[in-house]
């Protein structure tokens, strides 16, 4: 896993396949996404490198179910004590009491999809037993205030997490940026891509200055710019 500094409160942790992300608020971090099974150590790990504890990440927010984004929240949630946050209708996937809907792909999408899953770790993953849900418009005590922007495109339940106080948005799977050339674009497999658009021109419409995306480099500096010149 690579541990990448994007400003001094903020790091990408970067796995084989998607990234999570650490903010730091005084002697507080919040870790953003936690990665597939089998992260939950080398999170751990990651933190203790960069002078804190595990113990000092207070809260682990899911941006949506997906093995690559949830694998490791139970594992690290056992090893600091945070508490998992993800919204009201993607929390009961979460813990495991329902199915998440499969993504409805495009045809291109499809060889794509079959490539990052032979990257994750085979077999099921361990669970959270309690995981605190949130709504679209709730503030989080992260950053200054951290917003909860309910984007359902992706997955019924995905969020966005907001920062206005620090210019910091973080997308989830709704955009990314492409790993031939970096550029912005709307996220791949989605359950309804229409509203996965409509969803990219909500959050392109925040006044934003880092833009940490689920998949591929984050902008770093003038990020409202480069979303509006790719997605509005």
């Amino acid at each position: 896993m690579d541990v990448i500094e994007l400003l001094p409160r903020l790091h990408l942790l970067r796995f084989p396949v998607g990234q999570a992300y650490l903010w730091h608020d005084g002697d507080a971090s919040t870790l953003i996404d936690a990665g597939p099974k089998g992260s939950g150590a080398a999170i751990a790990e990651a933190v203790t490198a960069l002078g804190r504890g595990p113990r000092d990440v207070r809260r682990i927010v899911l941006t949506h179910f997906h093995e690559d984004h949830a694998g490791g929240a139970a594992e690290f949630a056992a090893l600091s004590g945070a508490e998992v946050l993800a919204h009201r209708l993607e929390a009961p996937v979460v813990r495991g009491e329902v199915p998440g809907p499969a993504p409805v792909f495009e045809d291109w999408e499809r060889p794509l999809h079959e490539a990052a899953v032979r990257l994750l770790p085979p077999g099921p993953y361990a669970r959270p037993s309690e995981v605190v849900e949130v709504s679209d418009g709730d503030v989080l005590d992260v950053g200054g205030g951290a917003h909860v922007v309910h984007v359902p495109g992706h997955t019924h339940g995905s969020i966005a997490l907001h920062l206005p106080a620090e210019g910091v948005l973080f997308t989830g799977d709704t955009i990314a940026a492409s790993p031939v050339d970096g550029a912005v674009m709307p996220g791949v497999f989605d359950l309804d891509r229409s509203q996965v658009l409509a969803d990219c021109r909500r959050l392109a419409a925040l006044d934003t200055d880092v833009a940490c995306f689920g998949h591929g480099d984050p902008v770093v500096g003038h990020a409202s710019a480069a979303l509006r010149a790719a997605l509005l």
